[in-house]
């Protein structure tokens, strides 16, 4: 049965929605980005219940600033005392939790591992954000290149694709991006610059000393940027990958990502 409350956090009422369910495991899904609690597509409201049916009570939150709760929102690099208020008020409204596992997708999965260490006995962290917001601002006549792992995919994708070649051999493709884009690829990878969020998240992910699993769609531009970016990370937790493109598991792909976590949510 799903109860909404509502928790203290420095000051502020935030809502919350609880799942409940009679396991001494329980999933804690902080939101990405500025979504409200039931996510993308209400995705996170449904993947909440299926994780209840199977016996894991279930805790979401919108965090200050965002939906039904009070407060400025300070992005998710100021989360860091709304997932811990977050986790608090999760034990007290299911009193038989013995174990928290906590899942981000997108920056929410950044957030956990830039504001470790957080009271939660193991991390799922899918699709990590590693874009600096400065890069998300470029010129209109100069968009941003997503990262050459994202551009060597598609173009390996579109190589086979007969659509794709007919549109190329009829000269209605864009010579210019295309262009643009093949000389990103002869372009050497270099380390993320020090500070840069990517960096920041690789040095953190170093430093996590509790359960990790990394879910990835290996179509989705975010999730290539993190592969690009984070190497340490990748080699530090286990990883499941999902042939796919949509960054926040819309559809049929839900069905992956609740089986992923159901599986976590029984080894810890």
């Amino acid at each position: 049965m799903r109860h909404q409350l509502n928790f203290a956090c420095e000051g502020a009422t935030l809502a919350a929605s609880l799942d409940n369910a009679p396991g001494a495991a329980g999933l804690l899904i902080v939101s990405g980005g500025n979504e409200i609690r039931s996510g993308a597509h209400r995705g996170m409201a449904m993947l909440a219940a299926r994780v209840a049916a199977a016996g894991y009570p279930v805790f979401r939150f919108d965090r200050r600033g965002i939906g039904d709760s009070e407060g400025a929102n300070g992005g998710f690099e100021g989360s860091g005392a709304d997932i811990a208020a977050a986790v608090a008020a999760f034990r007290n409204a299911a009193p038989q939790l013995a174990r928290i596992v906590a899942f981000g997708n997108c920056d929410a999965a950044s957030a956990l591992l830039l504001h470790q260490p957080l009271p939660v006995d193991a991390l799922i962290l899918a699709n990590p954000w590693t874009y600096e917001a400065a890069a998300e601002a470029a010129p209109e006549d100069e968009p941003a290149l997503p990262p050459a792992a994202a551009i060597r995919a598609r173009y390996l994708s579109r190589l086979t694709d007969p659509k794709s070649l007919l549109r190329l051999l009829r000269g209605e493709v864009d010579f210019a991006k295309l262009r643009r884009g093949l000389s990103a690829l002869r372009q050497p990878k270099s380390a993320a610059p020090p500070g840069s969020l990517a960096a920041r998240i690789d040095e953190a992910a170093a430093r996590v000393t509790i359960p990790a699993t990394l879910l990835l769609a290996t179509g989705d531009r975010t999730a290539q940027a993190f592969v690009a970016d984070c190497p340490a990370a990748l080699k530090r937790f286990p990883v499941e990958r999902l042939a796919s493109p949509s960054h926040s598991f819309a559809g049929a792909d839900g069905d992956w990502l609740a089986t992923r976590i159901l599986e976590v949510m029984g080894r810890v």
